[in-house]
């Protein structure tokens, strides 16, 4: 990083050094001197700027975007000032001064002075709160020589956590497994000798892949180096934070979105200085400045929340990746229900793999019920709750257990389905859930395929067609009508809006002091409740009906994570999983937690139409303020990559984006399926040509490029 005289005011400006030529590219006398290199406030300049590059290549963004995300304007740091308080005089004058005060009844001074004589520095605030000593004695002595207030400097800690809540939590730990300790003693190996390393920790539910997180990391750092864990949620920042504080004490910290910009900026001065060996965050906690990081470790590596949806649109999982290589470290992923493109690597001898395959406190899984919610309509029940699954609950709250509900709506976006016999309408050419838009038609958001909305069941016959409106709200009133005696937590968007929300809700459940948490996605994800014995899983296949080609895997993740917070401890677990599609692969493979049964099936489907991990796949998504404009710039690059483009390769488009207007841009996109990644570079670099071969258009015109996209434009 240097400072430059930027424009024709030579307004001092931070750029960098990104590569060094012989020769310039303009004229000598039009050359500006450099005015300071400065000291870079990040992870090394070297390896950040080469992350960075690898970044802008990997997925078609510019230098500049690539750079900020490395290394991130957390704007001016403001200290902290902590003011402490010291001896001014040296140790035999100050006790002839604690005789006098004594002898005279100075009992405040004398307490002030007795202090600073067992330990000559304190915080004021220590010594005007339990010594009870006024600012008007403070001030009185420090008048008088013989004592000095010194301001310092003091990082926020967002930390706030015991050991005795941890232990009270959690309780000792066990000893690790054999399975553990291999995986331990691998990845701890490649770390500290300084060996690059990708490994995947596929662990049933409950197996243990956290306390591997912490022995390894552990090993680690005893070696001089550091670590970095990133985990998908903010509302698992509270009970990681528990693990892994009992190790490593205020050697851990933690960044996210919920924190000040004061205490982000913080944290990386603290990683730059030395005082932490260990963060935890979300996919941003990734560029924590550390020095030697050895270990890289993601949580949930399956988790769609890893890509980044703004330009760089980068994913944490392949970044981490190349960051470990550029620093000779290792990265350990783990899930009990890996993404289908990790494990297909682990298949080609790609990635490692570790199993874990026993529950720690021996447990079994939880019994699995899957409840046809098309025979509950038709023998009457309406309810949200299937009668079974009612029972249960009434059951659970007669032995005082807790129970979690979990309302699957993610991914959800205007699908229909019959609810008489559970067909989903589906496009012909790409096999994703059609859409359904204000003007009445289904719509395909891959390839633009439409067509009208039909009024009956084209398979049985029945006019009960629509989506689902179910949400939190209308499921936790739900369960006050049915269960008015049970004490209800409800956790949602609405509910974690302020800081700390995550914390209280998480904190209050666990110390059971609600018997029901009802909840979307964030619920299920990493937490262990020991008080919880029962989990429903309400409208299960909805996320079936996503507009996207990873909806079996994403129902299948979420079902599999969601049951497995049952019965983690020491009494039996119960699911019962409510959907109109009980047949489908992704539901009957969950309800027996068998991942291997399901990838067999999930890559033949994505071998068949050409998704990754068979292929790659690129979404070019272009946005204009103008409707004519977006339309004619999106034909254009969809005819310009058609005629370059290689047989085996498929074009898909042009078609609106499935939000096809936001904030006032017109959206439209390309896909293209190919699997050789060379020649996606090739049609990327086509479209940027037509891109700036377009000349001024009537408005605002952006290209964006999505490689092997997670959430779809």
């Amino acid at each position: 990083m240097v400072k430059v005289p930027f424009g024709q005011g030579d307004t001092p400006r931070n750029g960098y050094v990104v590569s060094v030529s012989d020769e310039a590219p303009i004229e000598a006398d039009k050359i500006k001197e450099i005015l300071s290199v400065v000291s870079v406030q990040a992870m090394g300049e070297g390896i950040g700027i080469a992350l960075a590059g690898w970044m802008c290549s990997r997925y078609g963004s510019t230098m500049l975007s690539a750079l900020k995300i490395v290394f991130p304007d957390l704007g001016k740091r403001k200290p902290a000032v902590r003011k402490e308080i010291e001896l001014a005089v040296d140790r035999e004058e100050a006790e002839g001064l604690l005789q006098e005060f004594a002898r005279r009844h100075n009992t405040a001074r004398a307490r002030l002075l007795s202090a600073l004589l067992e330990l000559e520095r304190q915080p004021r605030s220590l010594i005007t709160g339990k010594l009870g000593i006024s600012s008007t004695v403070i001030k009185s002595l420090s008048e008088q020589g013989v004592i000095r207030i010194v301001d310092s400097e003091e990082l926020r800690d967002p930390v706030r956590v015991d050991g005795e809540e941890y232990s009270a939590f959690y309780g000792l730990g066990a000893r690790l497994s054999d399975e553990q300790e291999e995986a331990v003693r691998q990845v701890t190996e490649d770390a500290v000798n300084r060996r690059h390393s990708v490994s995947l920790l596929f662990g049933i539910t409950g197996s243990g892949k956290t306390e591997v997180y912490i022995s390894a990391i552990r090993e680690v750092v005893r070696a001089g180096r550091q670590a970095i864990v990133l985990i998908p949620e903010i509302s698992l920042t509270y009970q990681t934070l528990l693990r892994f504080y009992r190790h490593f004490g205020n050697r851990v910290s933690v960044i996210h979105s919920m924190l000040s910009p004061a205490e982000r900026a913080d944290q990386f001065e603290r990683a730059r200085r030395g005082e932490i060996d260990v963060m935890i965050g979300p996919r941003s906690a990734l560029f924590t400045p550390f020095k030697d990081p050895g270990i890289i470790v993601i949580d949930e590596e399956h988790e769609n929340s890893y890509k980044n949806e703004a330009m760089p649109r980068y994913h944490a999982r392949e970044t981490a990746a190349e960051l470990a290589r550029l620093h000779d470290a290792a990265l350990l992923l783990g899930s009990a229900t890996p993404s289908v493109e990790t494990y297909d690597r682990c298949m080609k001898g790609e990635y490692r793999l570790f199993r874990l395959t026993r529950r720690l406190t021996g447990q079994d899984l939880p019994d699995v019920h899957v409840i046809d919610l098309r025979r509950e309509l038709k023998e009457g029940n309406r309810s949200v709750f299937s009668r079974d699954l009612a029972r249960a609950i009434q059951d659970r709250l007669d032995r005082g257990e807790q129970c979690m509900l979990f309302l699957n709506r993610r991914g959800y976006l205007g699908a229909m389905t019959c609810r008489s016999c559970g067909t989903v309408f589906k496009c012909p050419h790409c096999d994703v859930s059609l859409v359904l838009h204000r003007d009445g038609r289904l719509h395909c958001h891959y390839c633009g395929y439409s067509a009208p909305s039909p009024k009956t069941c084209p398979e049985c016959g029945s006019p009960y067609i629509a989506g689902f409106k179910a949400g939190t709200e209308q499921v936790e009133k739900a369960v006050k009508e049915m269960f008015p005696a049970a004490r209800t937590l409800r956790m949602d968007g609405d509910t974690t809006r302020k800081k700390d929300s995550y914390d209280r809700i998480l904190q209050s459940f666990s110390q059971h002091e609600a018997d029901i948490l009802v909840g979307t996605q964030m619920i299920v994800k990493g937490h262990d409740f020991p008080g919880v014995t029962l989990v429903g899983i309400l409208l299960a296949d909805l996320s079936l009906y996503a507009s996207d080609f990873r909806a079996s895997e994403r129902t299948f993740q979420l079902l599999t994570q969601a049951a497995g917070r049952a019965g983690r401890r020491q009494m039996p677990g119960e699911v019962f999983i409510q959907t109109y599609k009980p047949d489908h692969y992704a539901i009957r493979y969950a309800s027996g937690q068998d991942y291997e049964s399901f990838y067999e099936e999930e890559m033949k489907y994505r071998s068949l139409m050409g998704y990754p991990p068979s292929s790659h796949l690129m979404g070019i998504q272009i946005q204009a303020s103008s409707e004519d404009d977006g339309e004619a710039l999106a034909g254009e690059i969809f005819m310009a990559v058609t005629a370059a483009a290689d047989p085996e390769d498929n074009i898909l488009g042009p078609s609106k984006a499935a939000i096809g207007r936001m904030r006032d841009l017109y959206r439209y996109v390309v896909y293209i399926k190919s699997r050789d990644y060379d020649r996606l570079e090739k049609y990327r670099e086509i479209s940027e040509e037509v891109f700036k071969a377009g000349g001024p258009a009537a408005g605002e015109l952006y290209l964006q490029f999505d490689l092997d996209p997670v959430q779809g434009f």
